[in-house]
């Protein structure tokens, strides 16, 4: 196949992709449907990137582009976080809880959240960051609570003749050391950082669900969890509802809604017909004999 002939066919990719793109800026410009984007918070609430082991991860680093893109479409009547989380750090539940609301009101857009299987500890945090709150009967909702945990190995290292040398300037500076005896100070500092970390949360869910909550503050925040009904009559979620049933229910056929996922700007822009776009690369590549030219067409595409 001659180069003229690549140049043409690399020529024509690039122009059904910019007709597309066309499409999708008029369609942005000069529809009418009102949108609704949902958010899938799914995973362990804690720092760092996600991977086969640990799976994902929500963090404030992890979820900004997408809580972003949430908030961008025109049109949009509603931000809604579909949730799948056991809890985790509290930093990054309070971090990416404001970040949400920060934008809902700068938007002035409401968010409501979903609970799925889990959204416990943390992941009721993120949940009480909806003005409403619904789960599925079985979804398990609160663990509003907090807690540390460790091991101690001082008695495991004196049955082997281990010696532990430790030296700190500050007298609290090794505390919950596992190689020495628990010391009552130690004690005393840890239980102290976790009733206030409780203190917060409770704060937080209690601003967020008000006189919904029907429950007294000795049942709701000691930590148990619930499955959905039993939530509903606690105040802490508002109803028995999936994020499908809800938007039908709300919207009717007359809603556009948008999946928001960490994608590329292309294929945030392209929606739908970016899943097209590898199947079209693949089925031009033996096409394109020039390897240079069939680089530059699969560049583009990305």
């Amino acid at each position: 196949m001659t180069i003229s002939k690549n140049i043409k066919i690399a020529g024509a990719v690039a122009t059904a992709l910019a007709g597309v793109v066309t499409i999708q800026a008029a369609r942005e410009q000069f529809g009418t449907t009102p949108r609704v984007t949902v958010v899938n918070l799914h995973g362990t609430i804690m720092q760092g990137k996600g991977s086969p082991l640990s799976g994902k991860l929500i963090n404030l680093e992890s979820t900004r582009k997408v809580i972003d893109k949430a908030f961008k479409p025109k049109r949009l009547q509603a931000v809604i976080l579909n949730i799948n989380s056991p809890g985790g750090s509290a930093v990054q539940s309070d971090l990416v809880s404001t970040y949400i609301k920060e934008k809902s009101i700068k938007h002035n857009v409401p968010v409501i959240a979903f609970c799925e299987d889990t959204a416990a500890s943390g992941g009721y945090w993120l949940a009480c960051t909806g003005s409403e709150i619904y789960a599925a009967r079985s979804s398990v909702v609160g663990s509003i609570g907090v807690i540390s945990q460790g091991l101690g190995f001082h008695q495991l290292i004196d049955k082997y003749g281990v010696e532990r040398r430790t030296f700190t300037a500050g007298e609290n500076k090794a505390v919950l050391d596992p190689l020495a005896p628990l010391k009552d100070k130690d004690v005393e500092i840890i239980k102290g950082l976790l009733n206030n970390i409780h203190q917060h949360f409770i704060d937080h869910v209690k601003t967020s669900r008000g006189d919904r909550l029907k429950g007294d503050d000795k049942t709701i925040f000691n930590g148990e969890f619930w499955t959905g009904e039993p939530a509903l009559s606690l105040g802490l979620i508002d109803g028995i509802d999936n994020v499908d049933s809800y938007i039908a229910r709300r919207w009717g056929d007359n809603v556009e809604v948008k999946r928001v996922k960490g994608g590329s700007p292309l294929e945030e822009l392209l929606g739908g017909a970016a899943l097209a776009l590898p199947d079209l690369v693949t089925s031009l590549a033996p096409l394109v004999a020039d390897m240079q030219v069939a680089d530059l067409a699969a560049k583009a595409l990305k």
